[in-house]
């Protein structure tokens, strides 16, 4: 019995030897871009990259660990359970050997590891090998014969460890009981740990230095976890003709060389800049009072003080998708969501690496964990340059489901701000609130509605943080960015669909402003970058879908929204509703919204199959 539960617990080890072994290769191989990373960081890569090795290495010995678990109760000749054994083994051994010696090729040219993208190029075989160079695909098939035959070997090794002899009776059942239990951390290995996010290429990102990253990542993982990727979102949404549907969107595009010089409101160009994305604050939800008393002070007092946007809407209901709305430009998709396509959500411009350009050290912060839905994936690869979130945050307090609280996290972010400043150079300092989130556990009692009581919760944390930036000498040069992540269906009689569902605050305060004002066009979070770049004289010609809210028209202004089936348009005139699974609108009758809301979607998903 002892020997069976040893078979299963070698199968994963030695997998994670096999796996974690090609990021040396990987390295070596590239040496050159390794060289700066010296003895340590080829450590850290090896350290990182485990949480994905153990992930493949989980699902290797799930056939293993069935087989040993069927070996308890059914008789077979020993021969035949090796046999099955060995032609598993061989077959594991053979495919990860040809994604490996194939993805480290492959990497040269592409500047990312091994995904779906590949089977577009060999759905045309002979075009493929027609630009393989001879001695390339000889060296690639040494590599692969070489680690192939290394794998075979070790786990020829590992299989003398098998014992296919039956037990039968309490011993069966008890060894059954085990396999479970071994079944229970082998799930554990494929879920990449208890935590929030589950595995995905985000958990070995550790490096603002994208080369380590992509060293740490599993290839094997990397093309496996894409498959479904591979689809054709281009041909999504055909509304238009593609010459049409290109000419309706030129007319809408945020970075036309006909935009009329923007109207500063700042009374610097050159501020430090601070963008807080507050989970799930809804415009419905600051509006509210509860017997006379606002859920959300703070936040009306900052609306007085500051720049207001009146007619400010999130482009989608999930924080993945409106960070990459407020950070890239980029409009939110439907049914998908480009930060967990890593090959395509790195190609993406965002305001990190616009304001590195001009000098600004940038990071981010956030109280949990930044592995859920890549979204530490997305940051490094455009341009962050520091990530702080949950694993490198140490306070007296424990953390709740999501992390560490709005009332820590607030305070820790203000000290941060104020110690950034002191350093006298220009920074972009971001922070993802969390404490306004199911279940909603706060440690706050103020109203008796719980949603209620930990937005009031939020509101008091971030009140209170920009007091503390207030009274520093940080707040003379500082332009400070309140704006949702998403809204939050409250009341619960809001449709998920509707404009006043996706309508958020958008606050810019800061000793950087002129002067208070109140901003009436209507936008969204894609329009942010734009905006904030052209106060500060940057270029953002590579911001497609983002308009300057400053400067005069045109283009038209309009706040555009996706949900899961569908988009909403809001502008001046009124909203137009569209539900993709009936093919109809569901609210509005205005042609020209309709038609703007087509454009934009069609042409997020063209753009989305083109990067």
């Amino acid at each position: 019995m002892k020997r069976k539960l040893l078979f299963v617990l070698v199968v994963f080890a030695a997998t994670v030897v096999m796996m974690a072994v090609q990021k040396p290769v990987f390295l070596a191989y590239y040496a050159a871009e390794a060289a700066e990373a010296g003895f340590g960081g080829w450590c850290r890569v090896l350290w990182h990259g485990l949480s994905l090795d153990m992930t493949v290495a989980g699902y290797v010995t799930v056939v293993p660990l069935l087989v040993t678990l069927l070996s308890l109760w059914v008789r077979l000749p020993q021969r035949l359970w090796r046999g099955i054994l060995t032609g598993y083994f061989v077959l594991i051994a053979l495919v990860t050997a040809a994604i490996f010696a194939v993805d480290i090729a492959l990497y040269e040219h592409w500047g990312f590891r091994l995904d779906s993208t590949i089977l577009i190029y060999l759905a045309d075989p002979k075009e493929a090998m027609a630009s393989v160079d001879f001695w390339l695909g000889v060296r690639q098939l040494l590599l692969f014969a070489l680690y192939a035959a290394a794998m075979i070997w070790g786990y020829r090794r590992v299989l003398r460890l098998f014992d296919g002899e039956p037990v039968g009776g309490l011993g069966a059942l008890f060894g059954s009981l085990a396999m479970v239990m071994l079944a229970g951390f082998d799930f554990l290995a494929i879920r990449g740990g208890t935590g929030a996010s589950v595995a995905n290429v985000s958990k070995v990102y550790f490096s603002p230095v994208l080369f380590l990253n992509h060293a740490a990542t599993n290839p094997v993982f990397s093309f496996l976890s894409s498959l479904g990727d591979h689809k054709d979102y281009a041909a999504e949404y055909p509304f238009y003709d593609e010459p049409t549907r290109a000419a309706k969107f030129e007319a809408l595009r945020g970075n036309r060389p006909d935009s009329a010089p923007t109207r500063h409101v700042l009374r610097t160009e050159r501020p430090n800049v601070v963008v807080v994305i507050l989970e799930s604050f809804a415009r419905t939800v600051m509006d509210e009072q509860v017997d006379g008393e606002p859920v959300m002070p703070h936040m009306r007092r900052l609306r007085e003080e500051g720049i207001w946007f009146e007619n400010f809407f999130a482009n989608s209901f999930r924080t993945d998708r409106g960070e990459v709305s407020l950070l890239s430009g980029f409009p939110a998709q439907t049914r998908t969501s480009i930060m967990k396509l890593p090959g395509k959500s790195r190609s993406l411009p965002s305001l990190a690496r616009s304001l590195d350009s001009a000098g600004y050290a940038t990071s981010f912060s956030y109280g949990g964990d930044l592995n859920f839905t890549d979204q530490a994936s997305y940051m490094y690869a455009t341009g962050w340059q520091e990530l702080v979130w949950q694993k490198d945050l140490h306070f007296a307090t424990t953390p709740s489901d999501w992390g560490y609280d709005d009332a820590v996290m607030c305070d820790w972010f203000a000290d941060r701000v104020i110690d950034l400043d002191r350093r006298g150079e220009p920074f972009l300092a971001g922070l993802l609130t969390l404490s306004s989130h199911k279940p909603f556990d706060v440690p706050f009692e103020k109203f008796e509605n719980r949603i209620l009581n930990a937005f009031a919760f939020s509101d008091e944390c971030v009140g209170r943080m920009v007091e503390r930036l207030k009274a520093s000498p940080a707040w003379d040069n500082l332009l400070l960015v309140l704006v949702a992540d998403h809204g939050y269906p409250y009341p619960r009689s809001l449709t998920y669909n509707e404009p006043l569902r996706h309508r958020i605050p958008m606050i810019w305060t800061g000793g950087a402003v002129a002067a208070p004002c109140v901003v009436e066009e209507y936008a969204s979070q894609i329009d942010l970058c734009a905006t904030l770049l052209g106060q500060l004289g940057l270029p953002h010609d590579d911001y497609d879908y983002s308009k300057d809210i400053f400067a005069p028209a045109p283009p038209r202004k309009f706040a555009y929204y996706t949900f899961n089936d569908g988009f909403g348009v809001v502008d001046a005139s009124g909203a137009v509703v569209w539900d993709a699974t009936t093919q109809q609108t569901v609210s509005g009758d205005d042609p020209e919204l309709l038609e703007i809301g087509r454009t934009m979607l069609q042409t997020t998903y063209v753009d989305i199959s083109r990067r």
